[in-house]
């Protein structure tokens, strides 16, 4: 499991379940988890992040007004994929 502000992803929870990653984009900085750590299903593991999200100095995006946006993204929205590897996934395939 990852837990870190991910470039385009911005602040981004991955969970590995063997060659599965799903990966939660855009949530909130302030973590429910962190690397390492086992989580089960129905876990709380984070939450919609807001549009901006300041302490990132990796992060290259900003907003119309040079505010530090939460990755590559114009307001708060939760972006869930699924990959094999490498790979994506059509996420409805596991929902």
């Amino acid at each position: 499991m990852s837990a870190k502000f991910s470039g385009s992803g911005g602040c981004t929870v991955t969970v590995q379940n063997g060659d599965l990653y799903t990966s939660y984009c855009h949530v909130s900085p302030n973590f429910l988890v962190s690397p390492g750590i086992y989580v089960e299903k129905g876990q709380l593991i984070a939450q919609v992040g807001p549009k901006n999200v300041y302490g990132f100095p990796e992060n290259k995006y900003t907003d119309s007004s040079g505010n530090p946006t939460n990755g590559a993204t114009t307001g708060s929205h939760l972006h869930f994929a699924i990959r094999n590897n490498s790979d994506y996934l059509n996420p409805l395939d596991y929902l």
